[in-house]
């Protein structure tokens, strides 16, 4: 069928939106990243603290064992993946992963998270998850679309690169493609 999709970016990207609607296009499963937090890293976000690499490495094995189990099957899961070495950690247990990553200045995606009441990941944190953010290498091959527009958008975005990455046929797509 194919490789696991990560749907990465910062908090309020629109991670856990887009990723579900692109696993109901795909006819895949879909998993959130942030249902394998345990309660511990819930908790220190909850209290405005931001994670640090020893939070995140136990939540990152967990969310690598679950892509390993849809290696060749397909699946999308919806993950910051902010840092090359948190994406190298899940290509270990799942090497053709492939990482779309939603982009959008600080302005839009604060406008976003703003939106959403009640979840566990303030808006104060978003600044760090920007500095934390690493672009992906030239040898990641990943897949970068700008979030200032609607879902269905995005998604058309992304298979219509996807479509021309493995076929060489030129379709660029709907404008709003930033890397």
């Amino acid at each position: 069928m194919g490789s696991p999709i990560v749907v990465m970016g910062v908090s309020g990207s629109g991670k856990s939106t887009v990723g579900a609607a692109l696993a109901q296009r795909l006819r895949v499963p879909f998993a959130d990243a942030d249902d394998f937090h345990p309660a511990a890293n819930v908790a220190k976000m909850t209290a405005g603290h931001p994670l640090d690499d020893d939070d995140r490495y136990p939540w990152l094995d967990a969310i690598g064992q679950w892509l390993a189990e849809h290696c060749g099957n397909g699946a999308v899961m919806s993950c910051s993946a902010l840092r090359r070495t948190y994406r190298d950690q899940l290509r270990r247990r799942c090497p053709d992963v492939e990482f779309l990553h939603l982009s959008g200045t600080p302005e839009v995606i604060g406008s976003r998270q703003a939106g959403r009441p009640g979840h566990f990941m303030p808006a104060s944190l978003l600044a760090s998850q920007f500095a934390t953010l690493e672009p992906f290498e030239p040898d990641e091959g990943g897949l970068t679309i700008d979030v200032d527009q609607d879902i269905d958008a995005i998604i058309d975005n992304y298979v219509a690169l996807t479509r021309t990455r493995t076929t060489g046929q030129e379709n660029p797509g709907p404008p709003g493609i930033v890397g």
